[in-house]
């Protein structure tokens, strides 16, 4: 299957929410196969619909490199643990620089499959804050909002500098 070109930052395609999935049929699977080629082929480790310009409601996760890859459809977060937690996240779309990131602990996440099968599932750690940061990126909201004004500054300083060179 083809790997799509990323999006790169400040695309105004990143900020836009994606449209639910409405038909599980097999373009939205030939979709699921070519976001999920292009994730294989950047190492990452969670890929959007919209980080390969597509407004398609859809996330592949794997939050670890030797996790097998998960598919979400239509994924919404359903519930947040009042502890929080932080970690490194960073995005395909920007890439060669990250910060810590501050988002609930816990999560529960209701989705679809590629067949349109409903599911519900409870994470926390790294995977909580992974499907946190796809989702968001569904909803049209980038990673660097959930930085304070003075982390994203100066991650998009270190951005641009690295644009430059």
């Amino acid at each position: 299957m083809p790997v799509r070109p990323l999006v790169l930052y400040p695309d105004p395609r990143l900020r836009l929410p994606a449209p639910p999935v409405a038909a599980f049929d097999d373009a939205l699977r030939a979709f699921a196969g070519d976001l999920l080629d292009t994730l294989l082929s950047v190492s990452a480790l969670g890929l959007t619909g919209p980080h390969v310009g597509a407004p398609v409601r859809l996330t592949i996760i794997r939050a670890a490199l030797d996790l097998a890859p998960r598919t979400y459809v239509n994924p919404e977060l359903v519930w947040a643990s009042p502890e929080t937690a932080r970690h490194r996240e960073g995005s395909v779309s920007m890439p060669g620089v990250d910060e810590e990131v501050e988002r609930p602990a816990r999560v529960r996440v209701r989705f679809h499959d590629l067949d349109g099968t409903a599911h519900e599932v409870e994470e926390d750690g790294f995977s909580a804050a992974c499907l946190q940061h796809e989702i968001d990126q569904l909803d049209g909201v980038f990673w660097i909002e959930r930085l304070s004004r003075l982390k994203r500054e100066r991650v998009l300083k270190r951005y641009a500098k690295l644009r430059r060179s």
